[in-house]
């Protein structure tokens, strides 16, 4: 019998002892005491097939977590492209930067996102703290302001946040994302940090050049007063605002019964709220709100549109006009929120022609073809989420935004599959024209180092002057350094620029000065 045999025959047998003592229902003691030894041996049995941590166990599906994945140096390099575009935006409008904890405790997370806060990962107990891994960045950063009696601050933050979600990877929707995140707290006079909200939006999105966008604006006091117009109880407000979110994705008619059969409300009431929600415009459908009798006598809804009004105009000044619209549709179902909100979405190309007909196209029709294909930036005013965490209770009005950085970046890298990312950034490659050059060539290597460009060789001594150039090429490196006897008995070197594939010879005492030069133009 071998040593597995005889092992596995020992786990049979106390498999027996086990059943046989909780059958006869002894000791609890007793009882753990035998169940510590089968497992013992089921242990001893797992470590000759080579299972447990040990290198080279065949029983393990290598793979990434659902929701997860690795990003090789071409995605990383893309990504980094992308976080520098959106952290220059950031410091254009004078915001710092923060880190905090990836996990916070649960209580400071709970009942602070709605529907949602079912898609919080929980943490089992560690060291005596109930833990949960951070939802969004918006909480944390209220979290600082108030336990650091932080009265104004504007902040970004780009971090990973998690989300027990269904993923969409193709979508740009895991379960561990990045956001990038851009925040102004403090009391201000109104509307004038939330339009600069929206200009970095605009101003991000530009600068990645991912496409047509349009920023959708609306008001929570609004939608609270439309609903209280349309007769929706109070205490429905939040849930029935979590169905009007949904619009977006999902068609008035599956919303309206949402709202009937799942959260009990009156069908004439969805009715009235499906005629607001369905305006869209700019300062007009102001206008048509600020006449409308049913919202008049409603004070949250005359502050949110005179707030919209003054919003409009703020945006107009910054030359957002045809960039944003006023979407009553528009809900964002956190409950954090507690003033203006927004949404930047992207459109999608336009339809391909249709064969010519005797009428025209209307403009609705056309409106209709131009589909938004996906949210790619979020947020709202919080007046109300600091006050929580202080211990005075001190309110600290904050508004801000979110990029959707993945959803971005899965529209770029698509774009990208058929172009070379370049994934370092090394400025000269230093070669050899021959045979027994490797020392001169690290010599050199490290006064350019010390100098302080991005420069690298080949870890072959005495490697082909082709596969050296070659190698420049398929990595896109600009200069090249090429070493030969001849030359460095006279103190020069040649200099190869790459893509011309010209020659010069510079002395060696100049290089750096040469090359700092032909590296800034």
């Amino acid at each position: 019998m071998t040593d597995k045999e005889s092992i596995q025959a020992e786990i049979t047998a106390q498999g027996d002892v086990v059943r046989k003592l909780k059958a006869a229902k002894e000791d609890k003691s007793k009882i753990d005491e035998e169940v510590a030894k089968l497992l013992a041996l089921k242990a001893k049995l797992q470590g000759l097939d080579g299972g447990g941590a040990e290198p080279g166990n065949k029983n393990i599906t290598l793979k990434t977590p659902k929701g997860t994945r690795d990003y090789g140096p071409e995605s990383m390099a893309l990504r980094q492209r992308i976080f520098d575009k959106v952290i220059a935006v950031f410091k254009k409008h004078g915001a710092e930067t923060i880190d905090t904890p990836v996990f916070e405790l649960k209580e400071v997370l709970t009942g602070k996102y709605g529907e949602d806060s079912k898609l919080i990962y929980d943490l089992k107990d560690q060291g005596g703290e109930i833990l949960a891994l951070r939802y969004d960045l918006t909480v944390p950063f209220a979290r600082f302001v108030g336990m650091g009696n932080v009265f104004n601050i504007r902040r970004y933050h780009i971090a990973k946040v998690y989300r027990r979600d269904n993923p969409a990877m193709t979508k740009g929707r895991y379960r561990e994302f990045y956001q990038c995140d851009f925040d102004i707290a403090g009391t201000y006079d109104p509307m004038l940090p939330d339009a600069e909200c929206v200009k970095v939006v605009a101003e991000i999105l530009a600068e990645l050049n991912i496409g047509e966008f349009v920023v959708k604006l609306n008001h929570r006091k609004l939608l609270d007063g439309m609903f209280e117009a349309c007769g929706v109880p109070a205490d429905k407000f939040r849930t029935i605002c979590s169905s009007v979110d949904k619009l977006d994705k999902t068609p008035w008619d599956e919303v309206r019964k949402e709202m009937i059969d799942e959260k009990g409300l009156d069908g004439a009431i969805a009715d009235k709220i499906g005629e607001f929600v369905r305006l869209s415009g700019g300062v007009d459908l102001v206008d048509k709100l600020a006449a409308d009798e049913n919202l008049k006598n409603i004070k949250s809804a005359v502050e949110g549109i005179e707030d919209m009004r003054l919003l409009l105009q703020y945006c107009a000044v910054f030359g957002l006009q045809d960039q944003i619209i006023f979407d009553l549709s528009l809900a964002r179902g956190l409950d954090y929120y507690t003033g203006v909100i927004y949404e930047a979405v992207l459109k999608s190309e336009p339809a391909a022609p249709a064969p010519k007909t005797n009428g025209t196209k209307s403009k609705a029709k056309q409106q209709e073809e131009e589909v938004s294909v996906g949210s790619v930036a979020g947020g709202g005013r919080y007046d109300n989420l600091v006050g929580m965490f202080n211990p005075k209770r001190k309110q600290v009005p904050c508004v801000g935004v979110s990029i959707g950085v993945e959803r971005i970046f899965s529209i770029l890298e698509a774009k990208a599959q058929q172009e070379k990312i370049r994934t370092t950034e090394i400025e000269v490659y230093v070669a050899s024209a021959h045979k027994g050059l490797h020392l001169k060539r690290m010599e050199l290597l490290g006064k350019l180092w010390d100098a302080g460009f991005k420069a690298e060789h080949s870890y072959k001594q005495n490697p082909k002057l082709l596969a050296q150039l070659q190698y420049c090429e398929e990595n896109q490196i600009p200069y090249a350094i090429v070493l030969g006897d001849g030359e460095l008995a006279r103190g020069v070197v040649k200099l190869r620029e790459i893509t011309s594939r010209k020659e010069e010879e510079i002395a060696v005492d100049g290089l750096a000065e040469e090359l700092r030069k032909r590296l800034t133009v």
